[in-house]
């Protein structure tokens, strides 16, 4: 299949496009007023240890404090400690791709109100964005990715991608890497390592000790709070970690990126420089290559499958779910085989959903019931070879005779939703408004309060209520006989006014006059 990564230069943003054949299956953005964070190195303060949560609050200079949890920092642990932290990490089955490194469950060293005190200055990295309410996550296991290797200075171990199985690749890659005059410290080969050699590995680990060199010296010399280290732009992440020779074509719309991404090809592999190309038709990008329409899609709670079956996509506080649905598609004689076919098809779109969408945290999906033991089967394992190449860490649960998969995605930066959209203020974030009748009836019941609460009406007393246009016409439309009926209990005049559409729905005021 034809792999493309396309990039569109905005006055605002820089976005990222990887399709494959026509589909978009990734999308990555950054507002040019707010870079990603995630990857920098900071010199920050201790402001709070939190001997409860095993944990502590880190001013790095953000508007919120960034949050250490006791696993994720270590001391000068010394030769031994590195060794038996190596043991720990379980590094050799980690991964640094775009979206960054899964980070090991590591064990905490000793008791945080022991190892952290306030005020204390502590080398730290971002390992996670700011989500929500949530300040910044933070490390103080420091990864340094390049190109073909990572360099973890805390760490003493030689690990390789889980994406490279063949096992005698393996012991080559740390076979080459071991030949080298190594600086302390340990180094994870990236999947873009695979079939490279000493020379390519060498200039990684020269350029990544310099670099540990620096921001040690920076560390030394600055004030806190303070940056030490930024990760580069977009366009220089993704010819670092996306551009490889599976990638057919890499094209970019703007002269200035394009001279740009020449640059950091020439630098990082050059071999594939005739790949990139300038786009210099009129129509922009991402309609003529039809990226627009599926980011519009990826933003719809309902998505079709071309069977016409349909999946639904749910964000609530503690989880993602997705719902598999039948649809339009009755299938032909057996209903099982039916179920089987749409749960089959759904695989696809929905693991293709959840790397655009970049959905992390629990997710449930929701298959159609199965009876057959070896119908649930098929369709995990077809969910399992799917997410194989899901640069995200993941870990799926066996389905269960529900149909229900219960997974895990690791989550470094805001979703595609929370990135491109906000609360709808007239829904408030439920997704669903009150009725038209509803509110005209609660409407109702507040001019009868007021007609209660105000002295017996004189002759030529009225009350007025204001309401949003559409429940005025409801009301104008439907309910003109209540309403009349509701005068002459209250023995008064009443009279509706559209509040003019710049209130909320349910927002509405009943005054007498």
């Amino acid at each position: 299949m034809s792999k493309r990564i396309v990039v569109n230069v905005g006055l605002l943003e820089t976005r990222v496009a990887v399709q494959e054949g026509n589909l978009l299956t990734e999308l990555y953005l950054e507002r040019h007023r707010h870079r990603s964070i995630v990857g920098n190195v900071y010199k920050g303060t201790v402001t709070n240890v939190l001997p409860g949560m095993q944990a502590a609050f880190v001013d790095i200079g953000l508007a919120k404090d960034a949050f250490l949890y006791a696993g994720d920092y270590t001391a000068n642990l010394g030769e031994a400690g590195r060794d038996v932290l190596a043991e720990v990490a379980g590094e050799e089955d980690a991964d640094a791709d775009l979206d960054g490194d899964e980070e090991p469950k590591r064990e905490a060293t000793g008791p945080i109100e022991d190892m952290l005190s306030r005020n204390q200055q502590v080398l730290v990295q971002v390992s996670k964005e700011s989500l929500g309410t949530k300040g910044a996550r933070i490390t103080s296991f420091i990864s340094l990715p390049g190109r073909y290797v990572v360099y973890m200075p805390q760490a003493r171990h030689i690990g390789v991608s889980r994406r490279i199985r063949d096992d005698r690749e393996r012991e080559r890659l740390r076979a080459a890497l071991r030949s080298l005059p190594l600086p302390p410290g340990g180094f994870i080969l990236r999947t873009n390592a695979e079939g490279k050699g000493e020379a390519e590995f060498a200039h990684d680990v020269e350029f990544l000790s310099r670099l540990w060199s620096q921001t040690q010296t920076r560390f030394e010399q600055a004030a806190a709070p303070s940056v030490l280290h930024e990760e580069m732009d977009l366009t220089f992440r993704v010819v670092r970690d996306l551009f490889s020779p599976e990638v057919d074509e890499f094209v970019v719309d703007d002269r200035a990126a394009y001279e740009k991404c020449l640059g950091y090809v020439r630098a990082l592999v050059p071999s594939l420089e005739e790949r990139v190309r300038l786009y210099t038709e009129r129509a922009p990008i991402f309609d003529a290559l039809g990226i627009e329409k599926d980011i519009d899609k990826a933003l719809r709670r309902r998505v079709w499958l071309k069977s016409g079956g349909y999946i639904v996509i749910d964000h609530t506080e503690a989880l993602v779910s997705i719902d598999v649905n039948t649809g339009k598609y009755v299938g032909k004689r057996d209903f099982e085989q039916t179920v089987l076919k749409i749960n089959l098809e759904s695989v696809n779109e929905v693991v293709r959903q959840i790397r655009l969408r970049d959905l992390g945290g629990i997710i449930i999906i929701d298959f159609i019931d199965m009876e057959v033991l070896e119908h649930r089967e098929q369709v995990e394992k077809a969910l399992k070879r799917a997410l194989a190449v899901d640069k995200a860490r993941n870990n799926v649960m066996p389905i269960s005779e529900l149909g229900l998969v219960e997974m895990t995605r690791k989550r470094v930066r805001q979703d595609l939703r929370a990135l491109l959209t906000q609360h709808c203020a007239v829904c408030r974030g439920t997704g669903v408004v009150k009725s038209d009748e509803t509110l005209a009836i609660e409407v109702y019941r507040a001019i009868q309060a007021k007609a209660a609460a105000e002295a017996p009406p004189g002759e030529g007393r009225e009350i007025v209520a204001r309401i949003h246009p559409d429940v005025a016409a409801w009301i104008e439309r439907e309910g003109r006989a209540d309403l009349e009926r509701l005068e002459a209990a209250l023995q008064v005049k009443i009279t509706v006014q559209a509040g003019g559409g710049a209130g909320q729905r349910e927002d509405y005021e009943v005054r007498v006059r």
